[in-house]
């Protein structure tokens, strides 16, 4: 065969794989798993069946009426086993009024295509399960096994990625890659989150006489003002410095008494170096010390509501330098970047095993949540591409 027709040929392949990739992320888009109000199991049969179709062993893992996992695996020339994760909810569309679309119906236009969950994340989960029929269908064998998790809930509680935990130990993985939105560059670390809630019990008395009484607000945010400048003493290269805000608070009785009682709600995102337990104990010995110089007058309970861990991949791990490697070689930058919301990374290395964890996906973080959120074409193809390239599976340019 002349050249010309050999590259006219690969050239012809690679616009229709285009639209087979493209035609499926429409597909998954289409169907709605906003998180609390519809049935992402939906998401996890409809990428169960495809993947079935494409000759990959797949399965889903319900957990309730609402909620399942979708689980796949290719098996590879070795056992050495990669975990590709991907989460199947989107938050809620919010004011519809503020799309230039229907938030629930993929659009294509200019090179985009808008939707809820565009960026965040059904691009990266889309990538992962087209390329992984792509491979199950050709009967080729990836160098590494590859283990897909599509999870549930992730907007909200984890549930589905503390299912994983309870039936597939990940611990001998050598990489979990997390297709979150990161715009195609190297996410090496992740903030931290710790939900916590202060209970501060005080004394009445009237308004007009605030030295008789203990003022719960005043002492709570106190407390708080110290727990935050605390936190805020920690940094890190690419996330930058910890934060702890208050986002939530309830006090008061009239406007003419003292509050005797406070609820605070801290969000607390933390930064590797720094665990959740260093973070609840350290809370701890700053609202004993504050309850000291009431001598017992203003009491306080501490719940910690949630506790996800800082995520970072060493510089040296062998697939950290392999992603950079690849995109040195082909023209693409190698920039660093972190994510300061928490993902299932969280959870599914929370037993402290030694899988590394890398973010790397095509939709862009500041589109999350928000309306008219999108993800261009051309970054969701070459997202593909990268993870064929770089997995050494078989993918014609």
């Amino acid at each position: 065969m002349r050249k010309d027709s050999l590259e006219e040929k690969k050239k012809n392949e690679c616009i229709e794989r285009n639209k087979r990739s493209i035609a499926l992320l429409k597909e998954i888009l289409a169907i709605p798993s906003v998180n609390g109000m519809n049935n992402e199991g939906t998401v996890a049969e409809f990428i169960a069946t495809y993947l079935k179709g494409k000759k990959v062993d797949a399965f889903v893992q319900k957990i309730d009426e609402t909620h399942a996992n979708i689980i796949a695996k290719l098996e590879g020339k070795s056992s050495e086993t990669v975990v590709w994760n991907g989460h199947l909810d989107t938050v809620p569309y919010g004011n519809v009024e503020e799309w230039s679309t229907d938030p629930s119906i993929p659009v294509e236009k200019n090179g985009r295509i808008y939707a809820r969950g565009a960026s965040d994340m059904k691009s990266g989960l889309a990538a992962m399960v087209f390329l992984l029929g792509e491979i199950g269908e050709s009967g080729q064998k990836p160098e590494q096994t590859i283990l897909f998790l599509g999870t549930c809930d992730e907007e909200k509680s984890g549930l589905g990625a503390e299912k994983i935990l309870e039936e597939i130990d990940l611990s001998s993985g050598s990489l979990l890659l997390i297709g979150e939105p990161t715009g195609c560059k190297l996410g090496v670390a992740q903030k931290g989150c710790i939900w916590t809630k202060l209970n501060i019990s005080g004394k009445t008395s009237h308004g007009a006489y605030p030295e008789e009484g203990y003022n719960a607000v005043e002492y709570g945010m106190k407390m708080v003002y110290r727990i935050k400048e605390w936190v805020t003493t920690y940094t890190h290269r690419v996330l930058g410095t910890a934060t702890a805000q208050v986002t939530m608070i309830r006090g008061g009785i009239a406007p003419n008494m003292t509050p005797d009682f406070a609820e605070i709600l801290l969000d607390i995102r933390t930064v590797p170096g720094i665990s959740a337990e260093e973070v609840e104990k350290e809370i701890g010995k700053i609202c004993r010390e504050e309850v000291a110089k009431t001598n017992g007058e203003v009491k306080v309970e501490v719940q910690i509501k949630n506790a996800r861990r800082a995520i970072e991949i060493a510089e040296e791990e062998k697939w950290l330098q392999k992603f950079k490697a690849y995109l040195k070689k082909n023209g693409a930058g190698t920039e660093e970047t972190g994510i300061n919301y928490f993902t299932d990374a969280s959870i599914l290395t929370k037993k402290e095993s030694e899988i590394p964890v890398l973010l790397f996906g095509p939709g862009e973080p500041q589109l999350a949540h928000k309306p008219n959120e999108f993800v261009e074409l051309e970054m969701y193809e070459k997202y593909i591409e990268i993870l064929g390239e770089i997995f050494s599976i078989t993918y014609q340019k």
